[in-house]
């Protein structure tokens, strides 16, 4: 009797053995898919966001190949608004219009002075433009401080020499030379073939002096607006008074700088503009304001002589072809850090 009653519960035990062990086995076969499921919809959500993402882009291309297939725009500058729907618009050289607003605009941005698109065919007024050029994005190179050292420039012991009296020893001492009434050197020309190492010089100095190095150079002054070459320079020199202080370094200035000839075309006296504000700034900033103006050039036979004048640029250095033992001084900076046999050096 005693076996039979053992039998059925002893089955029963198996079997609750076994239905656990299913339990078991069928929890983790969902657990092990809701894993996939999870990893496919984050999955999914990436793509989405990846789709949205182009969609978008797709979305800005097609407003700028709409853009692009548009004609030209006028540029031009508002006088002033004459009622709710009309803007007397300055378009230069051919005169003043009054033109429509584009449905787009709000009459109330438009405020005098600012810098308007006119549509090619019925000069309507469809975009307020950014009211200044904004140089300092686009072109201007600031660095905080360089980090070229005069160790790394060789044998230009003398033009080191005459750079540090000009720009570093106003900068940092600017002492002796109020108590002498000395006016402080504005600017310095640096002039010499290509490759002599003018604008390394002029690094290292912004670095020795721990001024912002504002490079700039000449032919990007040359802008395809009229007068905008001009409002660049200024917005250089304003530029510079910000983070003084500072050294505007002027490269390739022959582009703007050239001697005015007779008889030049629109293009020339485009340059020509943007040089006199380049004068006109030179004359108006006091030199102890902490702006120092380095030029750099290799054709200093085509400048304008009003450009070199002292009260504007007070030094002229020259940098000569290096010779033979310059060569070597060279060679030896630049091979510091390489491994060299004994022999070669």
């Amino acid at each position: 009797g005693k076996m039979a009653l053992d039998g059925p519960e002893q089955m029963e035990l198996e079997e609750g053995k076994a239905g656990s062990g299913l339990r078991q086995y069928y929890l983790s076969k969902i657990e092990g898919l809701q894993l996939i499921v999870n990893d496919r919809s984050q999955n999914l959500r990436r793509l989405q966001a990846q789709r949205n993402e182009l969609n978008a882009k797709v979305r800005l291309l097609r407003e700028e190949l709409q853009l692009l297939q548009e004609q030209g725009s006028y540029v031009g500058e508002v006088v002033r608004a004459m009622d709710k729907k009309k803007v007397l618009v300055k378009v230069h050289p051919e005169g003043k219009f009054v033109v429509d607003v584009d449905k787009n605009i709000d009459i109330n941005d438009v405020t005098p002075n600012c810098r308007v698109a006119l549509r090619n065919d019925s000069y309507t007024l469809h975009k307020i433009l950014p009211n200044k050029v904004d140089p300092l994005v686009s072109l201007i190179m600031v660095e905080k401080v360089p980090d070229s050292t005069y160790e790394m420039i060789g044998e230009l012991d003398k033009q080191i020499k005459e750079i540090k009296e000009v720009i570093e020893l106003p900068v940092k001492h600017p002492e002796p030379f109020e108590a002498l009434g000395i006016a402080q050197p504005k600017g310095v020309l640096l002039y010499g073939p290509p490759g002599t190492g003018k604008t390394l010089l002029a690094r290292a100095v912004a670095h020795h002096t721990d001024c912002t190095f504002i490079r700039v150079s000449g032919s990007e002054l040359v802008q395809k607006f009229i007068g905008e070459g001009a409002r660049m320079v200024r917005e250089l020199f304003v530029m510079a008074r910000e983070h003084a202080p500072s050294i505007i370094f002027m490269d390739e200035i022959d582009s703007i700088g050239s001697s005015r000839l007779e008889g030049g075309s629109g293009g020339d006296s485009e340059v020509q503009r943007t040089m006199l504000e380049l004068l006109n700034q030179l004359d108006g900033f006091e030199a102890t304001k902490n702006i120092k103006v380095i030029m750099a050039t290799n054709r200093i036979d085509i400048l304008d002589s009003a450009l070199l004048r002292p009260g504007r640029i007070d030094r002229k250095i020259e940098f000569p072809p290096p010779n033979e033992e310059a060569r070597l001084d060279i060679l030896k900076i630049h091979s510091r850090k390489m491994n060299l046999t004994r022999g070669s050096t």
